[in-house]
């Protein structure tokens, strides 16, 4: 007998592709480090996992991801509607809190060392928290990527309180306000943390958009990073 869970995602199949013959459907909930889901089709089955963060999701939530997820695997247009009620309830308070506990307990980050061969980044951001933040902001964990990536040049990471950046940058011949310009962009994150409006996320608000410019090197440090 298919699950409730199943027998939901079979009903929102038809809804998508009425003509269609409805495949085998295995879903689960599945211990992810963050609200991830993710569908497959293999063999002619359609594999699917929930993050188990959504559990306890109402029933409205889950025809919504189930819709999502289904969309994109057969490259269907995501009704607005089903796209809200998921970012609504995901970004809700109560679920944004266990996210971020779920995401300390399971998630995994290296952390190492702020100084690198060229750059220590705990001292860029001292410098940059007495110049341009009177050096109110509480220095977070800072670090340097495992990679030379050049896909994340830096990120804030609030489950762990950590700014990283790319190792690429450490670098005799990458110039000081390239590096500066990424630490005061994530430091930005801290002191502008996400918003909610309505039920779309907020990341880079007004105010850090302003406060972004007041960065007297940013054109010149744009500039350099569309080189790498």
């Amino acid at each position: 007998m298919d699950s409730p869970l199943t027998s939901l995602f079979q009903t929102t199949y038809r809804e998508l592709r009425p003509r269609a013959p409805i495949p085998e459907f295995r879903v689960s909930f599945y211990h992810f480090t963050n609200i991830n889901n993710t569908i497959r089709l293999r063999e002619g089955r359609i594999l699917v996992r929930l993050s188990d963060l959504l559990a306890g999701a109402p029933e409205s939530v889950l025809h919504a991801i189930a819709h999502i997820l289904l969309a994109k695997l057969y490259r269907k247009p995501i009704e607005e509607h089903h796209a809200s009620r998921y970012r609504r309830y995901v970004s809700s308070h109560d679920v944004s809190k266990k996210a971020h506990l779920i995401r300390q307990i399971r998630g995994r980050k290296k952390i190492g060392p702020s100084k690198g061969h060229v750059y220590d980044l705990d001292t860029v951001f001292e410098d940059l928290n007495m110049r341009f933040f009177y050096g109110l902001l509480a220095r977070p964990q800072m670090t340097w990527s495992e990679h030379h990536s050049k896909q994340s040049l830096g990120h804030y990471d609030p489950a762990h309180n950590a700014i990283v950046v790319s190792r690429v940058f450490d670098r005799q011949d990458v110039p000081r306000f390239a590096i500066e310009y990424l630490v005061y962009h994530e430091m930005l994150h801290l002191k502008h943390p996400v918003k909610l409006r309505g039920s779309r996320r907020c990341v880079h608000s007004r105010e850090f958009q302003a406060e972004e410019k007041l960065f007297p090197e940013l054109q010149k440090a744009l500039a350099f990073l569309k080189l790498l």
